[in-house]
């Protein structure tokens, strides 16, 4: 069964359409009109090995706030939705990924409930081109809001704010990648002992 995910979000201040497959080959087609967000979701679909096409075109003349919001709220959609009923997952995931002077430590559970922890080094530079900093946090929340995950993001140092932010994504990345994976020892059998996920 393929496991695929297909969410449009139509609002006055945005219009986005987000694809993803999760058993793809990190095949990745991104345009929101923020080019280093659009650079993180690359990171993100590299890394995880999913195909995914993100198109945003949202209301830029004011700020990037609504269109980084309601792409995250999206991707987050079609990632939960193409889990499917989740059984014979692996549903845990961690991962910590280093670039250059930051670190990211990521980890992951596809638990059916929201939950984000968040850290990573306060003075960081307020903007990366467009691309407001303090939006990343919110990036995240957004996300698991809709994907319905439990998510820990700890970034204990970082100087260099594109550094800071990147490998946070990386390693998020690779720790859904691993939780989403189907365990060849757990065929048929879903990961829970509620039940339900």
């Amino acid at each position: 069964m393929s496991r695929v995910g297909r969410v449009e979000r139509t609002t006055k201040e945005t219009s986005v359409v987000v694809e993803m497959d999760l058993d793809g080959t990190g095949k990745v087609d991104v345009a929101t009109g923020v080019g280093f967000y659009d650079h993180m979701l690359d990171q993100l679909g590299r890394h995880g090995l999913f195909d995914l096409n993100v198109k945003t075109e949202g209301d830029l003349h004011i700020d990037t706030h609504h269109t980084i919001e309601d792409t995250a709220l999206a991707l987050g959609a079609a990632f939960r939705q193409a889990l499917g009923d989740k059984v014979g997952i692996y549903r845990f995931g961690n991962c910590t990924v280093p670039l250059d002077e930051s670190l990211a430590q990521v980890t992951v559970d596809l638990s059916g409930r929201p939950y984000l922890v968040h850290t990573e080094p306060e003075n960081m530079a307020p903007m990366i081109g467009s691309y407001d900093t303090t939006m990343t946090r919110h990036i995240f929340e957004s996300f698991v809001a809709q994907a319905q995950i439990a998510l820990h993001i700890h970034v204990p140092y970082g100087r260099n704010a594109h550094h800071i932010v990147e490998c946070q994504f990386k390693a998020l990345a690779r720790a859904l990648r691993y939780a989403s994976e189907r365990d060849p020892r757990a065929a048929g059998i879903l990961p829970s002992t509620k039940g339900a996920l």
